[in-house]
């Protein structure tokens, strides 16, 4: 092997340790580039906004009422969804100028929805969506009722003697009845044969309008009821489903509306959850969609 002058030796050594120079130089570079690891009580991260894990506690002491409530994981990941969402949303609508920074979130999200939601639903389509849905608005034979509770059968017995002597029911039920309803003469509203118990139904179904029933025990007490009207199967007219179905429609825009608007914010504020720094397994969407930075520590 022929020996390579000295001063070629020196320049390749020269050369080699220059590379290995810039490497380091490099990984250092790369090291500092990389974030630093967040506080242990920052549980995620929203277009370089650090979001603490008490405002979590805050909001679920609102959203819960019980701040000692034991609550599974699937249920918690699922609340610090909604929590994160919220957060994005009222980030959103600061920034569109809705809001001001200091508004509740709330109001940031009814301020997003409003402006997303349009006009109101007009009457061609409550007109189509009736059309499309028309069975759900299908009623079963209902009774307009009234009832008188006692705690006692002897209560009972001089409520129906009363009215046998030709007392007003609704003065009666006013007078003996412990019914909630009995300021309002012991009227019960429209029920379904569904909505009674089993073993009213034939008992009150079996009623003409204007009939008084027997005394008829139950474990907390003794009724009599009145059938102030019955109302034949029907499949409500459109004009009195309008404003059921105007309901329905701006819930169903509201929804999509919240939607978009959510993935318009996600996409925006590249949201991140920091799942080693939150006190239960996470297993929310942003989880699966967005990869958790590590809580803190590390080699660089």
């Amino acid at each position: 092997m022929t020996k390579q002058p000295a001063r070629r030796r020196g320049r390749a050594a020269a050369r080699g340790l220059l590379a290995l120079a810039a490497l380091a130089a490099g990984g250092l570079a790369g090291c500092a580039r990389r974030p630093p690891p967040p506080a242990p009580d920052v549980a995620a991260e929203a277009g370089g906004i650090a979001i603490r894990y008490a405002e979590f506690q805050d909001y679920l002491s609102r959203t819960l009422g019980d701040p000692d409530a034991v609550v599974a994981s699937d249920v918690l990941s699922q609340l610090f969804d909604q929590f994160l969402e919220e957060r994005l949303l009222q980030r959103l609508a600061v920034d569109r100028g809705l809001v001001a920074g200091g508004d509740a979130p709330r109001q940031a999200v009814d301020a997003l929805l409003r402006q997303a939601a349009g006009p109101p639903p007009g009457a061609a389509e409550i007109a189509d969506y009736y059309r499309r849905h028309r069975q759900e608005f299908a009623r079963p034979e209902r009774v307009r009722l009234r009832q008188i509770l006692t705690e006692d059968r002897a209560a009972a017995e001089r409520a129906q003697r009363a009215i046998e002597r030709g007392e007003d029911f609704q003065a009666v039920a006013r007078r003996l009845s412990r019914d909630a309803s009995a300021a309002a003469g012991g009227y019960q509203g429209e029920l379904a044969r569904s909505e009674l118990p089993p073993s009213f139904v034939d008992v009150i179904f079996g009623l003409r309008p204007g009939e008084v029933s027997r005394v008829v025990p139950a474990e907390y007490g003794f009724h009599i009821f009145q059938v102030v009207e019955r109302l034949p199967e029907e499949v409500m007219p459109l004009a009195a489903a309008s404003g059921e179905i105007a309901a329905r429609l701006r819930r169903e825009r509201a929804d999509r509306a919240r939607a978009s608007l959510v993935e318009q914010a996600r996409s925006r504020y590249n949201a991140q959850v920091y799942q080693r720094n939150l006190p239960f397994e996470y297993e929310g969407s942003y989880g699966e969609n967005h990869a958790a930075l590590p809580a803190s520590g590390g080699a660089h």
